[in-house]
């Protein structure tokens, strides 16, 4: 009786949450019928490319943020052959049909297949680096024809026209207005009647006892995927005729953010509610350009909607929605060196040298080199800086971020305001930086950690694209400076208006945080966010609080992320909104993927993977390229990024010069002493030991497999 109360309750959120958009819409954002009917066309189109995000959740509990990728490369190929090469319409889209198709077997064998046994949030995190791939490739294909699909519209291949209260809808609405919900309804139907569709919905429930019965799930996942794929190129090939082709990944994340609202409001996996969801989003975002000239004004609105839902939704019962596969048990976690391998002479010896090497590398610096290294070096620092704020939240507490550099903006513009304009000194400023990156985590977090999963993703993606697009954009606010300022002195005496002097400042700041973060990382409060990440069940036994400890984490990654955009926009002497941008988010995560999630070393390489890029590739295109390859290689083949290969060169080093036995070359981060708590402080150490394998989810007699 508890599950069916949980189910109603849910549902009624859901159908009150679709009602409640409509109602924003017609109250406040009115708009003539016609307009009304081409927003849900636009919607139905979403519909679809959440649907298909929906499917690969069920099949492989990962939100493939390279959904609409994976459509946009074959429209690109068939809108090249329909408007280069004068291809007939049906034609056309019968070849990007079947490179769609291609497209989902070919990424699914040779990338996703490779993370079949990996935690949730690493191949999620993969998706990312295929979703940087397909962008590119994307942006290549018309070039191959010397040409541009910018803008371009393909022509429909009838002459069919309505008129509604005014406004004329063309043959492509019509055309998408009919193959949306029919393929919509084929896809409920293959799944519901046909014996893949009930081996698809069975490897979902439960792929291990799918596959004991008998039930491929490889190949089901291949099919799940090419289906996925199919369903993205016809959205984004019915949207070409009408909004223009699209390209590129600030093309595709206004639209990723409707299909993920629609996703997290349909719990992922509840269908007829993400469809429906999309389309009133999308009646939503048509009322808004119609009211406002800009769709902007849609994204805090759905990002505002989807924290509501979240609130008032009660964590699922089921075990699917109990499953803690998500958390990140491949960040491979440096531990330092042990107390009998530290002590040892040559041990010492080389620790010191390397250390008076690195701190004669940065005094130096800015000496040997001229101004303009010296302006990169600060950057690079700065970065290493917000990479550590993904080292804690990713890295310590098991969590995904994607609007991480949203959080970043906020304490940059909070800083530049009160330095520029309040005269505040600039310590303070970055004080206020990080405390302004700590609420903003926070309000974020509330909603988003109360819930398993990668929620955080996709609400911390929401809150990216607002920051961005609302926030802190001048056509709607403009509390925050839009002309050049001067560096206030430090404490009214200390002057940093010079780069080597900025420098300098930036490089204790660095240090401050990276000593208190090691802090933090040693006590209780870390032990406990990583306990929580590694094993949940066995962390609560010890009074751990899921929600409070994650939130914790997230607070202080906002808080150090904060620090971050208070140097950075100070050290531009200025506020570009476009430098705290979603497209900035993935490229900062996954170079801190890169760089190594488990250790704040790993931050420092990851900003000089970031950073290096950046100044030897100039073009954004093969920056792309650097950073999907990039990422996709570090989780193939260096889990623990390029940190970890730095810790197997340190301790095989050791190896060699300490004679004791190899289980004592490391010991345990963070090692309790003796102390009052410090039997309990030991046992949360203890509690992040187990894997999943140890700690099963229990079996729910609800959601049994079914065998084809």
């Amino acid at each position: 009786m508890g599950v069916l109360r949980n189910l109603d309750r849910t549902r009624g959120i859901a159908v009150a949450s679709v009602v409640a958009v409509v109602l924003i819409q017609l109250v406040f954002f009115p708009m003539p019928s016609g307009n009304w009917v081409r927003g849900g066309v636009l919607g139905l189109l979403d519909g679809m490319l959440a649907l298909g995000m929906a499917l690969i959740y069920r099949a492989n509990r990962v939100v493939n943020f390279a959904q609409a990728d994976l459509g946009a490369v074959p429209t690109a190929f068939a809108a090249a052959f329909i408007l280069f090469w004068g291809w007939p319409y049906l034609i056309g889209l019968g070849a990007g049909l079947a490179l769609a198709v291609v497209a989902g077997v070919v990424v699914e064998m040779a990338i996703i297949r490779r993370f079949q046994h990996a935690p949730r949030l690493v191949l999620t995190v993969a998706t990312l680096g295929i979703t940087q791939l397909l962008v590119l490739l994307g942006i290549l294909v018309p070039r191959w024809w010397g040409r541009n699909l910018a803008s371009e519209r393909i022509s429909p291949p009838v002459d069919w026209k309505l008129t509604i209260d005014g406004f004329i809808l063309n043959a492509n609405d019509l055309i998408a207005l009919i193959v949306a919900p029919v393929t919509m309804a084929g896809v409920a139907l293959f799944l519901a009647r046909s014996r893949t569709g009930l081996a698809i919905r069975a490897s979902s429930e439960r792929s291990d006892r799918a596959a004991m019965l008998g039930i491929p799930v490889s190949r089901i996942n291949t099919v799940v995927w090419a289906v996925a794929a199919v369903l993205a190129y016809l959205a984004l090939f019915l949207k070409s005729g009408i909004t223009g082709v699209p390209l590129g990944s600030a093309v595709g994340l206004p639209t990723m953010l409707q299909a993920l609202a629609a996703l997290v409001i349909g719990r992922f996996e509840r269908l007829p509610t993400i469809a429906c969801m999309a389309i009133a989003l999308g009646i939503l975002r048509a009322g808004v350009l119609w009211n406002a000239d800009t769709p902007f004004l849609a994204y805090p609105i759905m990002a505002a909607v989807m924290f509501a839902v979240l609130l008032v939704q009660r964590t699922g019962s089921t075990r699917r929605e109990q499953d803690t596969t998500s958390s990140w048990r491949g960040a491979e976690e440096v531990r330092p060196l042990s107390a009998v391998a530290r002590a040892d002479a040559w041990v010492s010896t080389i620790r010191w040298t390397l250390l008076a090497l690195v701190a004669m590398t940065i005094v130096l610096f800015p000496v040997v080199l001229g101004v303009d290294y010296v302006i990169k070096g600060t950057a690079l620092l700065i970065f290493a800086i917000i990479g550590m704020s993904l080292v804690v939240l990713t890295g310590w507490a098991g969590q995904l971020s994607l609007g991480q550099m949203g959080i970043v903006g906020v304490g940059a513009a909070v800083s530049a305001t009160l330095t520029s304009r309040w005269d505040v000194d600039l310590t303070l400023g970055l004080l206020a930086g990080a405390t302004a990156g700590a609420v903003a985590a926070f309000a974020v977090g509330v909603p988003a950690l109360r819930l398993r999963g990668l929620y955080l993703a996709v609400t911390t993606f929401a809150f990216g694209l607002s920051v961005e697009y609302w926030l802190l954009n001048d056509r709607f606010f403009g509390w925050f400076p839009s002309e050049r300022f001067e560096r206030p002195p430090l404490f009214g005496r200390i002057d940093v208006s010079t780069p080597t002097r900025f420098y300098a400042y930036t490089v204790v700041i660095l240090v401050i945080v990276g000593v208190s973060l090691r802090s933090i990382r040693r006590s209780r409060t870390g032990r406990a966010i990583v306990a929580m990440r590694e094993n949940e069940r066995a962390a609560q036994s010890y009074a751990v609080t899921p929600a409070r400890t994650k939130l914790t984490a997230f607070v202080i990654s906002g808080a150090v992320a904060g620090v971050g955009g208070a140097l950075y926009t100070h050290l531009n002497q200025s506020f570009v909104v476009t430098s705290y941008g979603t497209e900035a988010s993935f490229t900062v995560f996954t170079s801190a993927v890169i760089g190594g999630l488990g250790s704040l070393g790993g931050a420092l390489l990851g900003a000089l993977y970031l950073r290096g890029t950046q100044w030897f590739i100039t073009s954004g295109e093969w920056q792309l390229l650097s950073s999907g390859v990039g990422v996709l290689f570090v989780l193939l083949v260096l889990p623990g990024g390029l940190g970890s290969l730095w810790v197997r060169i340190r301790d095989a080093v050791v190896r060699r010069l300490v004679p004791v036995d190899e289980s004592t070359v490391t010991a345990v981060e963070g090692q309790p002493s003796a102390s009052p708590g410090a039997a309990t402080d030991t046992a949360l150490s203890d509690a992040a030991a187990p894997s999943a394998a140890t700690d099963p989810p229990p079996a729910d007699p609800d959601r049994e497999a079914v065998a084809p």
